[in-house]
């Protein structure tokens, strides 16, 4: 969208008040966003250290696959995921503050020897897929304020800031013209006079 403007000395200032306040703005703006490239980066490094604790956490597990096939559904669930809040270069991110677990009771004469074993790792797994859903969340949440940020520096820097310059100097020029043109017709109408006294 261009930027619209009069050619008057009102506007001129008010275009100046405006491009004042972007050109101030524009360095903070630029150092959010490489504060965010640095988050983003490191909050996917965060997803990939996740994934990889995961991955050894099911192949860890992945030889007594067919023992789990004899647990009882519903044995273990979770019962609450604790977050909280947390602000990285001015954006909410969410912060896994832990996961609480519920589990039905068995008659501990009837289970195999094996569950108590059985069931830490699948409270395992489940707290690292936990985990990985919420570093996902907060990897998306940092991703788009960066995104956004970096809209925002592009627009200041290539397109507002450059408009708001030209359409000053347009109007300065303007503005210059008609004074001098101002100036040349009051000379003239001057001489034009003195003439006509002199007559």
């Amino acid at each position: 969208m261009a930027l619209k403007y009069q050619f008057n000395k009102t506007f001129q200032n008010q275009l100046n008040k405006e491009l004042k306040v972007r050109v101030n703005a524009l360095p903070t703006l630029q150092a959010k966003e490489a504060a965010l490239r640095a988050v983003v980066k490191l909050a996917r490094e965060e997803v990939e250290r996740i994934e990889n604790k995961l991955d050894i956490a099911k192949k860890a597990v992945a030889s007594a696959e067919r023992l789990f096939a004899e647990f009882p559904k519903g044995l273990v669930t979770i019962s609450a995921v604790r977050t909280s809040i947390k602000k990285i270069a001015g954006v909410k991110t969410p912060v896994l503050e832990g996961v609480d677990f519920e589990m039905r009771q068995l008659p501990l004469f009837s289970m195999p020897a094996w569950f108590p074993w059985g069931i830490e790792r699948l409270k395992d797994l489940l707290s690292l897929e936990t985990e990985r859903e919420v570093a996902v969340r907060k990897q998306t949440a940092l991703e788009y304020a960066r995104k956004k940020t970096t809209q925002k520096v592009n627009l200041y820097e290539k397109v507002q800031i450059p408009e708001y310059r030209q359409a000053i100097l347009k109007i300065k020029r303007f503005l210059e013209d008609e004074e001098n043109l101002a100036k040349s017709s009051q000379k003239i109408l001057k001489e034009k006079m003195l003439r006509e006294e002199a007559a």
